[in-house]
């Protein structure tokens, strides 16, 4: 079985209500690490406007890259649930190895500003999991746009594809996440993309 994501991008409203929620209850600081975030894309010129915005968090890839790339085997996939999980205490730390973050398209490795920091990323929240839960970032989303559960059931879901607005499938690792997409009829051009919050990115500058 493989555990993924639905996105509703049609009712996301960019609240981010997904962030506080995932902070809170894996009591990740204030800071650039953040295992959630939301990116908001606007495009077109008034009067022909168009935004949408995209929750995103790992994606619990079929064939993670972050793992691949690790030197230590710090990143494993679990065979029961597809859930890729890290071994922070086995991390080198940011000062030394920063491999998963260079190989993830989607940016989902996450450091702390704190010195050394150890990478953390999205869990899917495994021990609400094992209590039949689902994932904070879902529990809390006032207008339901995340929903979590095995992929062939989410793969049920009316219009799911791998297609959003400000997402690109990479159908070498198959992210384990399907969306209904906002759809820009009119093809306006991207006029800016903002990443709530602000990221760190591979090369230590701020984004």
């Amino acid at each position: 079985m493989q555990m993924a994501f639905y996105f509703d991008q049609t009712r996301c409203t960019g609240c981010y209500t997904c962030i506080v929620a995932c902070k809170d209850w894996h009591d990740v600081p204030a800071g650039p690490a953040s295992r959630r975030r939301v990116a908001t894309i606007e495009k077109g010129h008034f009067p022909d406007l168009f935004v949408a915005h995209l929750s995103t968090a790992c994606y619990h890839c079929a064939s993670p890259a972050c793992s691949a790339a690790c030197p230590v085997g710090a990143i494993t996939k679990r065979e029961s649930d597809g859930i890729v999980l890290v071994d922070r205490a086995a991390c080198l730390g940011h000062n030394h190895c920063d491999s998963c973050l260079q190989v993830c398209p989607y940016e989902s490795p996450q450091f702390g500003a704190e010195p050394n920091a150890k990478m953390q990323m999205c869990d899917f929240c495994v021990d609400r999991l094992a209590e039949g839960k689902s994932p904070t970032c879902v529990a809390s989303c006032p207008i339901e746009a995340l929903e979590a559960g095995a992929m062939t059931d989410v793969q049920l879901k009316k219009d799911a594809g791998h297609e959003a607005e400000g997402f690109q499938y990479d159908a070498r690792l198959k992210p384990s996440v399907l969306f209904k997409r906002k759809r820009d009829e009119k093809g306006l051009p991207t006029t800016r993309v903002a990443v709530a919050p602000l990221q760190q990115s591979s090369q230590g500058d701020v984004r």
